[in-house]
């Protein structure tokens, strides 16, 4: 009998590997297409981690990066010691918990609702127009907001005057325990319609017979959007739900620095604001680092635990 030599034992890991290669090769043009966005990502998104050593160190531009004075965590004490810390966490928090609930819930409502209009001219032409302010700078929408709220003519102070409710104008832009609903209807407002295409997407391709099925069974419309519509779009509003989540201490800054004002800081001043005071402002770039590495770790550990408690409750994960 002939015995098997190493050239008549087939290579498993050799077959795989030109399959692979035979594979990028066939799908070519699509990773061509793909590497703009995958050098981008490396560009802004990687890259910019290796900055994160200057938290470490007390950061002076004019010395090389090799340089610099080491100071391990003191940035970190620092920053947990300082009570306006915790205040701006408060207002982030506070802020972005009701944008995350208003902005959620509001939108998918919106489109439960325009997914069941029959008139298709009238439901384009809806959709349309909420979802145009979307494209408006927060410059012009923090102007537009202001002189609806001013007590110089304002739309709503005179609305309020005319319906007898009020006897003299409100100065709403100066009252800081409604800043935070100010901020969360004017960012409703604008991002309304745009967060519910998406919703309208995935309620697009919920399967037809499904809803020929429930009004066989003599379903109504409230039955079907329950029974029906909700649970079809349940995965893509999870999904984007906690991804979100990530976002409860990155929420920016553009609406809380063009809506507030001097009177209002105790309850405007969030965290991307407090480093862009503390780390440019004053120079102190590497106590800005700091204040980044907290919100990235935070974020990443807020996804993880949502996503977490997603998958132990449904026993599914999008991670």
């Amino acid at each position: 009998m002939k015995s098997l030599t190493a050239k008549d034992v087939p290579q498993k890991g050799t077959r795989k590997s030109s399959s692979v290669w035979k594979r990028a090769l066939q799908q070519r043009y699509l990773y061509l297409m793909s590497l703009p966005f995958v050098i981008w990502v490396i560009v802004f998104s990687y890259v910019p981690v290796w900055g994160w050593i200057t938290a470490f160190q007390n950061y002076k531009p004019k010395n090389s990066f090799l340089d610099q004075k080491w100071v391990g965590l003191d940035n970190f004490i620092e920053l947990f010691g300082d009570e306006r810390f915790y205040l701006v966490l408060r207002n982030t928090l506070a802020m972005s918990s009701m944008g995350l609930i208003v902005g959620f819930t509001i939108p998918v409502i919106f489109a439960l609702l325009l997914n069941e209009m029959k008139g298709q001219v009238f439901k384009r032409s809806i959709q349309t127009i909420s979802y145009l302010p979307h494209f408006v700078s927060w410059v012009v929408v923090a102007g537009l907001v202001s002189k609806m709220l001013s007590t110089d003519g304002g739309a709503i102070n005179q609305l309020l005057m005319s319906l007898h409710l009020i006897d003299e104008p409100i100065q709403f832009m100066a009252k800081g325990e409604w800043f935070w609903g100010i901020v969360t209807l004017s960012d409703l407002w604008k991002e309304l319609g745009w967060n519910s295409i998406i919703f309208l997407a995935a309620m697009a391709g919920i399967d037809p017979e499904l809803y020929e099925a429930s009004t066989v069974d003599g379903a109504g419309r409230f039955r079907k959007m329950w029974h029906i519509t909700l649970p079809g779009i349940r995965t893509t509003f999870m999904v984007l739900f906690i991804l979100s989540i990530g976002h409860l201490i990155g929420i920016g800054f553009e609406k809380q620095m063009l809506l507030g004002n001097p009177l209002v800081t105790d309850y405007s001043e969030v965290l991307d604001l407090y480093a862009l005071k503390y780390g440019i402002q004053m120079s102190r770039y590497s106590y800005g680092t700091a204040i980044g590495i907290f919100n990235s770790v935070v974020s990443i550990l807020l996804v993880l635990i949502a996503n977490g408690i997603y998958k132990r409750v449904t026993k599914e994960s999008i991670i």
